[in-house]
């Protein structure tokens, strides 16, 4: 019977989290709006739209969210394009490349917009690999709700309970565990002070994983 893997993209296939914050943080600096870096944890896996929402909040300003989201979005993809230093996660190609091999179908569900995940996944090679592309970008509810992990489910065509899903943060693992799919959670240091302990399985390397 086929089973299908599905990675979510940052902290799990690039080490983003970094470029992230880098450019999270430089755009409140740019539009002069407080924000204290420790609380981006909170919004591991969650959407630039939740984010920048509740940054605006309490800074009266005629800003919306998407104005930060535009201007951020554009210092991330300038340096995940030209970026020299932005590199798959050690292993992850591999991994791929194995469980591809053993006939399992893949997909990647990522909080990013398409256009990132898509440029990520062709920088590393990795694309044809990956059946489905699903992002939380085009969903009406990021993780933790289950949606992106049972429209990927359905887009390769395999039941829930034949998923596994490979993911770095607390509210992407509850999102898998909600839509009945096995999690592995990858402790990426990076990733932010995470609780993992909700996975079926903590993995410290991706060579511990094996089809």
């Amino acid at each position: 019977m086929k089973r299908a893997f599905i990675f979510d993209m940052d902290g799990v296939i690039v080490d983003s989290e970094p470029l992230h914050t880098a450019t999270k943080m430089e755009t409140f600096h740019h539009f002069g709006i407080p924000f204290e870096e420790r609380r981006l944890e909170q919004y591991a896996g969650r959407t630039s739209k939740e984010l920048f929402s509740d940054a605006l909040e309490d800074c009266p300003t005629a800003l919306t969210w998407k104005d930060l989201a535009d201007y951020k979005h554009r210092l991330y993809i300038d340096r995940l394009t030209h970026a020299a230093d932005i590199v798959p996660i050690p292993g992850v190609v591999q991994l791929i490349a194995r469980l591809h091999a053993k006939g399992n179908l893949l997909a990647v569900a990522s909080s990013t917009g398409r256009n990132i995940i898509e440029m990520v996944l062709r920088r590393f090679g990795v694309r044809p690999y990956f059946t489905a592309v699903i992002s939380g970008a085009e969903l009406p509810r990021s993780k933790p709700d289950p949606a992106i992990y049972r429209k990927a489910a359905d887009s390769l065509g395999i039941v829930p309970a034949h998923c596994t899903v490979i993911e770095d943060a607390a509210t992407g693992i509850a999102a898998a565990k909600a839509a009945g799919m096995t999690c592995i959670a990858y402790h990426n240091p990076n990733s932010g002070n995470q609780d993992l302990s909700h996975a079926d399985w903590i993995a410290e390397r991706f060579d511990m994983i094996e089809p």
